[in-house]
């Protein structure tokens, strides 16, 4: 299989504290995308007990009780950040975090599941039991209970140590209903109090402009249920909101296989296509449709 050279070893480096404290290496003949626009065609990078010290062009002034590694001649770069990844503690786990930092993801953001699971895998990888990206843990506080249910669930996850909460989904259509927000505002309220953030699933311009309403500013998806218009949009932007969007959702991949276990090849077309090189929108089951039968895309 074809992959762009990266080395990763600087994401196991960073983010595995207890392998990184023995860690001293100097990386040299690399080439560095600083991620600033600036590249280094040849450089060299200084890691003393797992911490970068230097990033610079050249050789590094001193490689005094380092081990030297050869990075001939290939690419390095900062760790991509995942802002919403559901990773499942499991029986996958492993080959899940280790296909994460094969794609150069080095920190992830956890966007679902239950806070004790979810920081369990968190210290097995914190601890070196684990190879993966770093990872942030969230927990699970669900709708379907009342506002003081709600503000307490909030308060656990403080005390466990856990600041974030997975997705929140919220009812898309034909809006949330009034019960729903009353808990969702008493969340957002208490998460600012416990200094936990909040993320939520809303998939409609309704939804996503309520949540909006009673203080949400971390939305995990785009709309994908209608067309956001241009003044809610401005909206959100003027209330520092943030919408992580999947960018790589029916980005055209040219020329290349899927993955195994069946690999596709893919056209050379430039067409937009899921990894699995299905086409898109119309693999996705469920899709939107216009009144003819037709994929809107607006997934």
């Amino acid at each position: 299989m074809k992959r762009i050279s990266y080395i990763l070893s600087l994401a196991l480096l960073a983010f595995a504290p207890a392998v990184a404290s023995a860690q001293n290496v100097a990386i040299t003949n690399v080439r560095i995308v600083t991620g600033t626009g600036l590249v280094i065609p040849n450089g060299s990078i200084v890691v003393r007990d797992g911490k970068i010290l230097s990033v610079s062009a050249g050789a590094p002034a001193s490689a005094e009780g380092l081990q030297v590694i050869d990075g001939k001649g290939m690419s390095a770069m900062p760790g991509f950040i995942d802002g919403h990844k559901h990773v499942n503690p499991g029986p996958q786990e492993k080959e899940q975090l280790q296909s994460l930092l094969e794609a150069g993801y080095t920190t992830v953001l956890m966007g679902g599941g239950q806070a004790d699971a979810n920081l369990g895998l968190a210290n097995r990888v914190a601890s070196g039991q684990v190879n993966g990206p770093r990872l942030i843990p969230s927990g699970a506080v669900g709708l379907r209970q009342t506002p003081a249910e709600a503000r307490a669930a909030v308060q656990a996850l403080k005390m466990k140590g856990v600041l974030h909460t997975g997705e929140i989904v919220l009812t898309p259509e034909p809006a949330p209903p009034q019960a729903e927000m009353e808990v969702l505002k008493a969340i957002v309220d208490e998460g600012a109090k416990q200094g936990v953030q909040i993320n939520v699933h809303s998939v409609s311009s309704a939804a996503t402009m309520a949540a909006f309403d009673v203080g949400v500013r971390r939305f995990v998806h785009l709309v994908n249920k209608d067309w956001m218009t241009h003044e809610s949009a401005g909206k959100l932007n003027n209330g520092n909101a943030i919408v992580a969007g999947l960018i790589a959702f029916g980005a055209p991949i040219i020329d290349r296989e899927s993955p195994a276990p069946a690999p596709v090849q893919f056209p050379r077309d430039a067409s937009l296509r899921f990894r699995d090189g299905k086409p898109w929108p119309e693999a996705i089951a469920g899709a939107n449709r216009d009144a003819q039968g037709k994929a809107t895309g607006t997934e």
